[in-house]
C-alpha cells in the first residue's frame, strides 16, 4: 500500500497542472488497487491543501460513486455479497440513513461500496443517489483532509475514542421502527372488532 501512495504522491508532483485531474483519476483506480478511500483523501489534503484537497476529493468520490452505481446491477455475484454482507452488519431488514452513511463513511474500516450500495438501495433513483451521495461524501472529503496530518499522531485511546463517538452518532441518527409482536397485534385487532 505505501508502494501505491508513493506512486500517487510522484505522481501528482509530476503532474504540474494536470495534478488535479490525475489525483481525482487516483480515486477511480484506488478501488481496484485495494486502498483505503481515508488514505487517499488524507493525501489530497497533504498534497493540495484543505480547500482544494477537499474540492478534488469530493469530485473523485462523486466519480466513484457514479462508477459504482452504473456497474452494480451488471455484477450480480458482487451484488449478492454485498447483501450477505449488509445483512450480516446491519440486519435484512433496516435501511440505513443517509446521515448514518455519512457517518460510517468516517470509519476507515467500513467498506466505502458496501456503504454505497445501502444508500443505492434507500435511494434507487439516480438523481436521489446522486444527490445522496454528494452529502455523505463531504464529511470523509471534509474531515480527512483537515486532521489527515493529525490522525497519524492520534495514541490507540484517542482512536478508540473517536470510533466509539462515531458508533454513538450512528445509534443517534438509525431510523426508528416500531415493533408490534403477532399476539400483542392480534389481540388488539380481536378487542377493537369486539368494543
Amino acid at each position: 500500500m505505501n508502494e501505491d501512495l508513493s506512486l500517487l504522491l510522484i505522481m501528482v508532483e509530476a503532474g504540474g497542472i494536470f495534478a488535479p485531474l490525475a489525483f481525482v483519476l487516483f480515486h477511480l483506480l484506488r478501488s481496484f488497487l485495494f486502498i483505503p478511500v481515508s488514505v487517499v483523501v488524507i493525501a489530497g489534503g497533504v498534497l493540495f491543501g484543505t480547500v482544494w484537497g477537499t474540492i478534488y476529493s469530493v469530485i473523485g468520490l462523486m466519480g466513484v460513486s457514479i462508477f459504482f452505481y452504473a456497474f452494480i446491477d451488471r455484477m450480480p455475484k458482487t451484488q449478492d455479497r454485498l447483501i450477505k454482507i449488509k445483512n450480516r452488519w446491519f440486519g435484512e431488514y433496516r435501511n440505513l440513513t443517509v446521515g448514518q452513511i455519512a457517518i460510517l463513511r468516517l470509519i476507515p474500516f467500513v467498506h466505502y461500496h458496501l456503504l454505497s450500495f445501502c444508500l443505492k438501495q434507500r435511494k434507487p433513483k439516480f438523481k436521489e443517489y446522486l444527490k445522496a451521495s454528494f452529502l455523505t461524501n463531504i464529511p470523509i472529503a471534509f474531515f480527512c483532509t483537515i486532521f489527515g496530518e493529525y490522525i497519524s499522531t492520534f495514541t490507540p485511546s484517542f482512536i478508540a475514542l473517536i470510533l466509539l463517538g462515531l458508533t454513538i452518532l450512528v445509534y443517534l441518527l438509525r431510523e426508528r421502527q416500531n415493533v408490534i409482536k403477532w399476539k400483542v397485534f392480534f389481540k388488539r385487532t380481536k378487542e377493537k372488532a369486539a368494543g
